[in-house]
């Protein structure tokens, strides 16, 4: 089930857009979904406080009070890993988009094709991103953790613990090092190791701080000094290949 939330000021662009969306979502019998329509940011952030949030955002960006980057920053600080579209009528705020990772920038008026192809490519990244996980061996047996859910891995004492959006989990005693242990994690570019003890995803990377790694759901992690150097070059890698990625996709959907 696809939830996609539509957020916009104007009456008229909220309607074109959630009929766009319906019509999306009927020309793909594989897709199931529902579409959910704001006309505040504000608005938007108190149903994501509420009951959580969504996997597609389609924002616009000029908007009273709270602006479409705004939102989407309040969105990433809320831990919200749903993938955001901008659509509005300025390109002032390209630059500004990559601060909130949004998957696409759109001006409008939007052609209903251009929109088909984005959210094709959003989906499917979403698809690839939901389907990863791995098996951890606990006291009350194995569970399965999807790598998108998980924040960070910590040895603690002789267990490794993963920290994950919906609550802790703890592993069994460890029988070999840390690295060989969350080696399937550093095997997915999500995933990094930070020292002898951390492996930070850093989808959910908001920030270093210091000693400190801020996450997107408000949390702060300290870690080794000596691990920082690295764990910024590694983050800021990470985004600079996520831009990559959506522009090479913008390229070819210009074609």
């Amino acid at each position: 089930m696809l939830s996609i939330a539509i957020c916009d000021d104007e009456a008229w662009y909220v309607q074109q857009t959630a009929n766009f969306a319906r019509e999306y979502l009927h020309s793909r019998p594989e897709l199931s979904g529902q579409i959910h329509t704001f006309p505040c940011g504000q608005a938007l952030l108190n149903k994501v406080e509420e009951t959580g949030g969504f996997d597609l955002y389609l924002l616009d960006i000029i908007m009273p009070e709270l602006n479409g980057i705004q939102t989407g920053q309040q969105l990433r600080e809320l831990g919200n890993g749903g993938e955001i579209i901008y659509l509005t009528t300025s390109s002032d705020y390209a630059i500004d988009s990559y601060s909130v990772r949004a998957f696409f920038y759109l001006l409008k008026p939007i052609q209903k094709e251009r929109l088909f192809d984005v959210l094709d490519a959003a989906v499917e990244k979403l698809n690839h991103r939901r389907q990863k996980a791995i098996v951890v061996t606990t006291r009350d047996g194995p569970r399965r953790l999807l790598l998108d859910q998980i924040l960070y891995v910590e040895r603690v004492g002789r267990c490794l613990r993963y920290y994950c959006a919906g609550g802790n989990v703890n592993s069994m005693s460890l029988r070999v090092t840390f690295r060989t242990a969350v080696e399937p994690l550093l095997s997915d570019p999500r995933f990094f190791q930070c020292g002898s003890s951390f492996a930070f995803n850093l989808q959910h990377v908001a920030g270093v701080k210091g000693q400190e790694v801020l996450l997107d759901n408000g949390c702060a992690v300290a870690v080794p000094r000596a691990s920082v150097p690295a764990l910024k070059h590694a983050w800021g890698n990470f985004w600079l290949e996520e831009s990559r990625q959506a522009g090479g996709f913008q390229k070819g959907a210009r074609r």
